[in-house]
């Protein structure tokens, strides 16, 4: 299984058709925050949610007044889901793909000091889940029985026995730099 994993991350690696856009290429760092010099704040609001949408984050709260975006936790990708921006280097993927983990994205955009422009500053949470045992789920309560008749049952899946925990890994300043870097070139439009 893990020759497999790793073959299958060298082709992908190799091919680089599969690996999406910007993965795995060497560009400037962008500071962070990014400095957008427009006093246009629809602009500069509407690109960063464009932005967050194209890595198929899904906005949690928006709020207008404090100038700030925060998303629902996206998990991970893996090395069989190339379409999915979130993991930017080849390590985050395989840890995508044999560890479940999700990422958070909480963007801040604040007036500069001089007035002049936006500070867009974007900060990254990633954490990995941590199950107390081996989850018990099974496909059964879901399926329907030959022998037994039919019963109206809307709600047979029950899910996991005990609630997931998740365990805080710190920031993600890789794809800290890919969202800056796509904001940077959306706004030089």
């Amino acid at each position: 299984m893990f020759r497999s994993l790793l073959l299958l991350s060298l082709i992908v690696g190799l091919c680089g058709c599969a690996a999406g856009p910007g993965l795995f290429t060497q560009q400037q760092p962008v500071s962070n925050p990014l400095f957008v010099s427009t006093s246009n704040d629809e602009l500069v609001w509407e690109r960063a949610v464009e932005v967050l949408h194209g890595y198929h984050f899904e906005i949690a709260r928006e709020n207008r007044l404090a100038r700030t975006i925060e998303t629902h936790p996206q998990v991970g990708a893996s090395i069989f889901e190339p379409w999915h921006g979130d993991a930017v280097t080849i390590a985050d993927r395989l840890e995508g793909t044999t560890q479940s983990i999700r990422r958070t994205v909480q963007l801040s955009l604040q007036p500069s000091e001089q007035q002049t422009g936006y500070l867009v500053s974007v900060v990254v949470l990633k954490e990995k889940e941590d199950l107390p045992g081996v989850a018990a789920n099974s496909p059964g309560a879901a399926t329907f029985q030959e022998s037994t008749p039919l019963q109206r049952d809307l709600d047979p899946v029950v899910g996991q026995t005990t609630a997931s925990g998740w365990v805080p890994l710190g920031r993600d300043t890789a794809l800290e730099q890919a969202i800056l870097q796509r904001l940077f070139a959306n706004y030089a439009q």
